[in-house]
């Protein structure tokens, strides 16, 4: 999905000067998160959705299929038939969870029918059983009961509390799997932690990144759980940040949880493996112990190989 993706975007700037590309996602990054009522999105036009679609879709695409990945890790012999994707824009949740299963139907639903109506156009040749419907995201929502898997993507900061809170409900009262994804800053872990005390409170078991569904152990203001996921930067996202090097690394904070038969992992890698000579740090977040430093040397054998050969947000057993 990852080059179908990236050619569905190539040709969204045609006729569309760099420079006002460019100053469209300046002044969308600059109010888009966190601030808009459900009744008035930002991406009020094609030109701000093409532009917005070219320069986040890639990252958002990569954020959520890490966190799906993560999630399918845990369920290896399920796959969805059905699909939500609350708020989903232009359809990037949408695509990683094409790139993660097969054979399902999905839906996406949003507040913005320029975004819609672009998604429905990216997505023609490749994601053709796809439904895009216009809907309020917040209080009266709601999801089919038996829907198989929700996602909900770098959507709760836009949403005062109550809807928040109506959303998450919706998705952990309907859905047998639910997944939800938003930037990895402090303010979006807390969003997150806040959504899985709820989705834990709905009777679902948190099977990633966490490997339990007590209570998080990282103390408020002093850390937060997020992870990376690495992006190829487009000519727009050059031009925008000024960047020279080809990437780079979207962070974000996410929660699985499931109603499933699903047994989380042991450990998950919560921070970048440190490298020293004959030795592998690893912080960690365990079923019992909370967080942890271990230290895995060449003693270890395979554990050593295995240590070397670890990224941020594997699991660690």
């Amino acid at each position: 999905m990852h080059e179908e993706l990236r050619a569905a975007l190539a040709g969204l700037l045609d006729g569309l000067p760099p420079k006002q590309a460019a100053q469209a996602v300046d002044r969308l990054i600059a109010n888009y998160r966190g601030r808009t009522p459900t009744d008035a999105p930002v991406l009020r036009d094609r030109a701000d959705v093409a532009a917005y679609a070219a320069y986040r879709m890639p990252a958002t695409f990569e954020a959520v299929r890490a966190a799906l990945t993560a999630f399918a890790a845990r369920v290896p012999d399920w796959s969805p038939a059905t699909h939500v994707d609350i708020g989903g824009g232009t359809g990037a949740a949408t695509w990683a969870t094409a790139a993660t299963w097969e054979g399902h139907h999905s839906t996406v639903l949003d507040w913005a029918q320029p975004a819609l109506d672009l998604g429905r156009e990216l997505a023609a040749k490749t994601l053709p059983d796809t439904e895009w419907r216009r809907q309020t995201i917040g209080e009266g929502l709601t999801v089919p009961a038996g829907t198989d898997l929700v996602t909900v993507s770098y959507v709760l900061g836009e949403l005062r509390p109550e809807d928040r809170r109506a959303v998450v409900a919706a998705a952990a009262t309907a859905a047998r799997a639910v997944v939800l994804i938003e930037p990895g800053t402090p303010d979006g872990y807390l969003r997150i932690r806040e959504a899985r005390t709820q989705l834990t409170e709905a009777g679902l078991r948190i099977v990633a990144p966490c490997p339990h569904s007590d209570t998080c152990p990282i103390v408020p203001g002093e850390d937060w759980c997020h992870f990376s996921a690495r992006v190829s930067r487009s000519s727009l996202h050059r031009q925008v940040k000024g960047g020279s090097l080809p990437y780079e690394d979207e962070k974000f904070s996410y929660v699985a949880a499931t109603t499933l038969d699903a047994t989380p992992a042991p450990a998950r890698i919560i921070r970048k493996p440190q490298l020293r000579k004959g030795q592998v740090l690893l912080d960690l977040c365990t079923t019992h112990e909370g967080l942890q430093r271990t230290t895995v040397t060449k003693r270890h054998g395979t554990h050593y190989r295995e240590a070397r050969d670890a990224s941020w947000g594997d699991d660690w057993s």
